[in-house]
């Protein structure tokens, strides 16, 4: 017999409500709703009253684990709509704290990875050593959630020769607790049992539902907006898209291990690379951008992020629009909690096959507006910005 089990809106494993509504026969599970219409923090909105130099620390507050993601795409947005570019050394700046900040975060889930499958001891070892890249956050932005790194023309702050040498030494310590982290991770028997064949997404039904990011690279779908469409200087920076067949949990386990390693190696590189001269253009504080629209996306830590703007000619946008990466992967996430034939689906396999996206509920930021007899009115905030200007 089939009864339906809510989890959430608020649940002791995910600290974001959200509500998660599945139908169980036993403990498998056999079909499953998501609501994430719990948190909507009108952002999007906001940012259309603010100039474009103070949309830019409103943004980062968007995810503070991606905010240096937001704030990147955001400056590239804003630049190509104005007509201006950042110097080449900005560039490079821009790429070493995007990996720096992919790394944080990756490190970040694989630990709240191995926390969702019991595994306290690696848990704790994880976010011990992601540490080391947090000081690296905090030297080279002065701030350690919240960078502010980035500015419309360039970024804040150079770099050093002596913080160069520390992150060259930093990295390479967490390159060598990585390949340990890699090692325990491929043979270690109670993480297989919870992750091999847990969660299967085919690489067709990852084209078929859009899925970015690690879900789809390790689903077997070869994609990187780095790579696929490069910006900043990812043209110039060599780095491999990291991608697995195995297309359940593992995969996307050691997508992430792996991709950790290629950060690495690109902010050595950069660091060895990187251009003389300057690293800001001058661009005054309020400024008119030209009439027009533009859209930029960069490769987040979860996938694919994209952000549109709308100009009326005014010192503030007409419109920016949001597109987030777990917003992407959410058909996807349905498809993976689903028992489908052969393929069973328990509800002890739930809390990680859901973690297993790396969600982030609040940049989701979706409303649900219903009548007083219940009928849905607008489901999503684009179609509530056709609405009336509030």
């Amino acid at each position: 017999m089939a009864f339906y089990l809510p989890v959430g809106p608020q649940h002791p494993i995910h600290p974001e409500a959200i509500l998660l509504k599945f139908k169980v026969e036993g403990e498998q599970v056999v079909d499953v709703d998501i609501d994430a219409s719990y948190v909507h923090r009108g952002i999007e909105k906001a940012l259309e009253y603010k100039t474009y130099t103070q949309g830019l620390y409103l943004i980062e507050r968007i995810c503070g684990i991606c905010n240096v993601a937001h704030s990147t795409c955001y400056v590239i947005n804003i630049e190509e709509l104005i007509g201006k570019e950042a110097p080449p050394r900005a560039q490079y700046l821009r790429l070493i704290l995007e990996e720096l900040a992919r790394i944080h975060s990756h490190l970040l889930w694989l630990g709240l990875a191995a926390h969702l499958i019991g595994f306290e001891s690696l848990f704790m070892l994880i976010f011990r050593d992601r540490e080391l890249v947090m000081d690296l956050i905090e030297a080279m932005t002065g701030n350690r959630v919240v960078t502010a790194y980035n500015v419309i023309g360039g970024v804040r702050r150079d770099l050093d020769d002596a913080l160069a040498h520390k992150i060259r030494e930093a990295l390479e310590r967490v390159r060598e607790r990585t390949r340990y982290y890699r090692k325990v991770l491929m043979e270690d028997p109670t993480v297989r049992a919870r992750t091999v064949d847990v969660g299967y997404l085919s690489t067709s039904e990852a084209r078929e539902l859009l899925a970015v990011g690690p879900v789809a690279r390790a689903s077997n779908v070869k994609y990187d907006v780095r790579a696929d469409d490069p910006y900043i200087a990812h043209d110039e920076v060599p780095f491999n898209v990291v991608v697995y067949d195995t297309c359940d949990v593992w995969g996307r386990v050691m997508v992430r291990v792996d991709e950790v390693l290629e950060a690495i190696d690109m902010i050595l590189y950069a660091l060895d690379h990187m251009p003389s001269g300057d690293f800001r253009i001058k661009v005054p504080p309020i400024f008119r951008a030209p009439p027009g629209e533009n859209v930029a996306r960069v490769e987040a830590p979860r996938g694919e992020l994209l952000h549109y703007v709308r100009s009326d000619g005014s010192d503030k946008p007409y419109r920016y629009k949001v597109r987030t990466p777990t917003l992407a992967n959410l058909m996807a996430t349905m498809q993976m909690l689903k028992s489908r034939g052969d393929r069973v689906v328990y509800v002890a396999d739930i809390p990680i096959i859901f973690g297993s996206i790396d969600p982030c509920i609040c940049c989701t930021a979706r409303v649900l507006i219903v009548d007083e007899r219940g009928r849905v009115i607008e489901t999503t905030t684009d179609e509530l910005a056709r609405m009336k200007r509030w």
